[in-house]
């Protein structure tokens, strides 16, 4: 690239994205566009009357898992696209960021009402674990065929205003799916097996957005120098440091973190609420909300990120039917696995979090805002 991204026409970079991000000519058209009539938006959501614009970014360079590729984002705040390409940029000469997630686990709750015995009722329900996991498979035999579908039961008795309560929780394997509608369809199925079982009554059945079993992790190692020596990776560190002591902070760091995984999130079409509420729900885990990020100094003197936080996004189903900018940004990252678009976005939001704190420690985040508007 002889000419820095963000200093190109925007023809030009169009014409750049043509040639390096497996796009062509059709999907430029969509994405000039924004690819979503009223008539796909009708089939979308209830009392449609038109559609509403964002910008749509490319952030080219960012290498994760050894894989170089331009990243899609769509969003309205200014700076969010500059940021996050500097903290790629600073990653890429180090060798990019390293990503891992786990497998597509989610909790779906029943919870039972009217039991005496909570405790020993519990253990009813455990042993007839087999059978309540059939019912809920029952349901899905297309989840089923793809090797997913409900793997294990747990019981919860949660302490509440109205005394002891048994939650019982469905672990369902949803695959390459966000999954929300098809745990709704399993925990329906399986609560009148417990009712059967405890004699109790099932009243709300519904995912949690409390996603624990489904972890997404990235981490970046910068070299001292290219942050302008070991005085600024103590400055990142102490930064971290004051986000780890302080909720007020802390609660600022994440939304910088999620500047840079929301547009993602937005651009193949996924639920930014799923994702925002595990992230906050993740962070308060131990009882203090936290940063979901992590910066520290090696024996080097080498500055060490990393990220770990719930992620909930699909690669099929949902919003990607039925918008096609949506299966755009997905081509244009190379991505058919929920796992891959996970890795993906906890790597964009390091970044994020990478670049504001460089601008944070060095020359402020109101200069450098205002340089990058300029």
């Amino acid at each position: 690239m002889n000419k820095k991204f963000d200093m190109m026409s925007i023809e030009e970079r169009r014409a750049y994205i043509l040639e390096t991000a497996v796009l062509d000519e059709e999907d430029l058209e969509i994405l000039k566009n924004g690819g979503l009539t009223t008539e796909m938006a009708d089939s979308m959501v209830e009392n449609v009357i038109g559609t509403y614009s964002l910008p749509f970014s490319a952030v080219p360079g960012f290498v994760i898992n050894g894989k170089e590729m331009t990243i899609p984002m769509v969003g309205e705040e200014p700076y969010v696209t500059q940021s996050t390409m500097h903290g790629a940029e600073l990653a890429a000469r180090n060798g990019g960021f390293t990503a891992i997630a786990s497998e597509s686990v989610m909790v779906g709750q029943i919870q039972m009402t009217g039991i005496a015995n909570p405790k020993t009722s519990g253990l009813g329900i455990l042993r007839a674990k087999e059978e309540i996991v059939r019912a809920a498979n029952d349901c899905d035999p297309v989840l089923l065929k793809f090797g997913g579908g409900c793997r294990d039961v747990e019981v919860r008795i949660v302490e509440s205003i109205q005394g002891p309560m048994v939650v019982v929780h469905l672990l369902i394997d949803v695959r390459d799916a966000m999954g929300a509608q098809t745990i709704n369809r399993m925990v329906e199925a399986a609560a009148p097996v417990i009712e059967r079982i405890t004699g109790g009554k099932a009243n709300v059945k519904v995912v949690s957005n409390n996603a624990v079993y489904r972890i997404a992790r990235a981490s970046v190692t910068i070299r001292k120098e290219d942050l302008g020596g070991e005085e600024f990776v103590d400055r990142f560190v102490s930064a971290y440091a004051f986000a780890d002591a302080d909720p007020f902070r802390a609660v600022t760091n994440n939304k910088g973190v999620m500047n840079g995984m929301i547009p993602v999130v937005v651009a193949t079409g996924n639920d930014t609420r799923a994702v925002e509420s595990g992230v906050h729900s993740y962070a308060a885990r131990t009882g203090r909300y936290r940063p979901i990020t992590v910066w520290e100094k090696n024996a080097d003197g080498n500055l060490e990120g990393m990220i770990e936080t719930p992620m909930v996004v699909g690669t099929v189903g949902g919003t990607s039917r039925f918008h096609p900018a949506a299966r755009t940004s997905l081509k244009m990252m190379g991505i058919t696995k929920a796992k891959e678009l996970e890795e993906v976005i906890v790597s964009v939001g390091l970044a994020a979090n990478l670049g504001v704190l460089y601008s944070l420690v060095t020359v402020g985040l109101f200069g450098d805002f205002d340089d990058a508007r300029k």
